[in-house]
């Protein structure tokens, strides 16, 4: 039971110092200075900008001997809330030997001049505590947040080959500590409420940089949030930091961006609708010189974008060579037949969405079914010169796949004139047959199918439709008989008068 307890405690200790570990605080001064071992009498001063020439070190010298357990760490000194600096903070341990007269501490960035330090021992202190290790502290080199900087310490004089010199990155505006107490970066807090009906956003901002008014828009993140149009400057002295900002579509790259109201202010963006994907599916456009169909995305997304075939049962099915790869910029499918079952099918990971832009509009080309002494004929009509192929769909509607009539199989090429409708030879199946009907003319098309009816069982194949029947043939003679009988009844009335 007592290992159980300590193993307890001692895993509760493990994650609580864990947790403390992700986030901890940088450690304040109240003051920049720099402190020595105790005994060794110390100050400080800025030093050379242009390092001097190193002088040969004495037999039995080297960086291993006089310069070790150097660490580095950054440090925050506050005037005020919200008005804290970052500094840098080295403790170093020398070797002091006569030969040694103070520690030089140096840093560079990219595009800085080198800034260094230098802690001079007294030479009464330097003789007493000669020989010893004795430990050296510096904070007063100020640094930036996120900065790469390269640490140089040096013994004074300078002795060629003896040096320390480590790589150091400050952190970044993304801790926590940072973002509350120095200026550059401190973004505020954005919250929002979101109204559909009248495409608002009512955003709220906290913990602003105090004495600053503060800047709100909508943009569309890219490489850059390039702004919409929607901005407001909220005053400093006002007590509510709200503003209303209009939207005109959810997209999942519109973003609430804010900051403050000085030179090269950190910023901080929310994106309300980032997983509104649905929203990047529209805009498809065709060009009818071209017959060509084009989308480009309004926010950068990684998909994959193909035309499909849509059935009547609601399945759409992938049209080959056809599918592109979508990032940012517009994709063009090339000579497009602009039929209503042609549709564009968007895909990012295991999700998918249909937008068929020709589901509404006036069909380029038709097929016109008309009927003629009772048989079914069919036409292509089109409003542009195309070429179709035209043949047997499948099994003949009401026939076995085995059934003479399917061992033949056809396909014609058939060209349209723009409205001149063109008749289809059924070949001797106007009965209980279909037909497919394809452009060919283009690259990406579609598949019709049309299924004539059935005719009566009665109905041989082979006979010729029986010619309609004269209604005068019946009409005359009828009307004779009926007068001659009126005749004749008239003489026999008339004799027996």
């Amino acid at each position: 039971k007592n290992m159980i307890h300590w193993l307890a405690l001692l895993i509760s200790c493990c994650c609580l110092n864990g947790a403390a570990a992700e986030i901890p605080q940088l450690e304040r001064i109240k003051k920049c200075q720099t402190r020595c071992s105790k005994g060794l009498s110390c100050k400080t001063r800025l030093d050379y900008w242009f390092m001097p020439a190193c002088h040969d070190p004495a037999e039995g010298l080297n960086i291993t001997s006089l310069i070790h357990n150097v660490n580095i760490s950054t440090v925050m000194k506050c005037e005020d809330k919200q008005k804290c600096r970052l500094h840098l903070k080295i403790h170093t341990v020398v070797q002091l030997m006569d030969s040694v007269s103070g520690v030089s501490i140096c840093t560079s960035s990219a595009g800085m001049m080198t800034k260094c330090q230098i802690v001079q021992f007294t030479k009464a202190s330097r003789r007493s505590m000669s020989g010893l290790p004795v430990t050296v502290e510096n904070d007063y080199t100020e640094v930036s947040p996120s900065q790469h900087l390269q640490v140089t310490v040096k013994t004074v004089p300078s002795y060629c080959g003896i040096t320390w010199t480590s790589k150091y990155h400050t952190p970044e505006c993304s801790h926590e500590d940072l973002r509350k107490n120095v200026p550059e970066c401190i973004t505020g807090k954005l919250s929002y409420t979101a109204n559909p009906e009248k495409k608002e956003l009512a955003v709220s901002v906290s913990d602003m940089l105090q004495g600053y008014d503060y800047h709100l828009r909508l943009c569309l993140r890219d490489f850059i949030c390039s702004g919409t149009g929607a901005y407001t400057l909220i005053k400093k002295e006002q007590p509510l930091k709200t503003a209303v900002l209009q939207y005109s579509r959810p997209l999942p790259c519109l973003c609430i961006e804010g900051w403050s109201a000085f030179m090269d202010a950190p910023r901080v963006q929310v994106c309300p609708f980032r997983n509104r994907l649905d929203e990047l599916w529209f805009g498809i456009t065709f060009d009818p010189l071209e017959e060509a169909l084009i989308w480009e995305p309004a926010c950068p997304v990684t998909a994959v974008a193909g035309l499909c075939e849509k059935r009547e049962d609601g399945v759409c099915v992938d049209l080959p060579d056809s599918l592109q790869n979508v990032s940012r910029d517009k994709i063009t499918f090339a000579k497009v037949d602009p039929h209503p079952q042609l549709c564009m099918k968007f895909t990012v990971g295991s999700q998918s969405w249909i937008r068929c832009p020709f589901a509404d509009s006036i069909k380029v080309w038709d097929m016109i079914v008309s009927s003629q002494h009772g048989y079914e004929e069919l036409q292509i009509l089109s409003r542009v010169t195309a070429k179709f192929s035209v043949g047997p769909w499948g099994t003949s509607a009401g026939e076995s796949a085995d059934s003479p009539a399917d061992q033949t199989t056809y396909t014609i090429l058939v060209d349209v004139e723009k409205q001149k409708p063109v008749e289809l030879q059924l070949r001797g199946k106007e009965c209980n047959f279909c037909q497919q009907v394809k452009r060919v003319d283009v690259k990406y098309a579609t598949t019709v199918v049309h299924c004539t009816k059935s005719c009566s069982k009665k109905m041989s194949k082979s006979s010729s439709p029986a010619p309609p029947y004269d209604l005068t043939q019946i009409i005359l003679p009828a009307a004779a008989c009926l007068s001659g009988i009126i005749i004749i009844t008239l003489v026999f009335w008339l004799l027996l008068r």
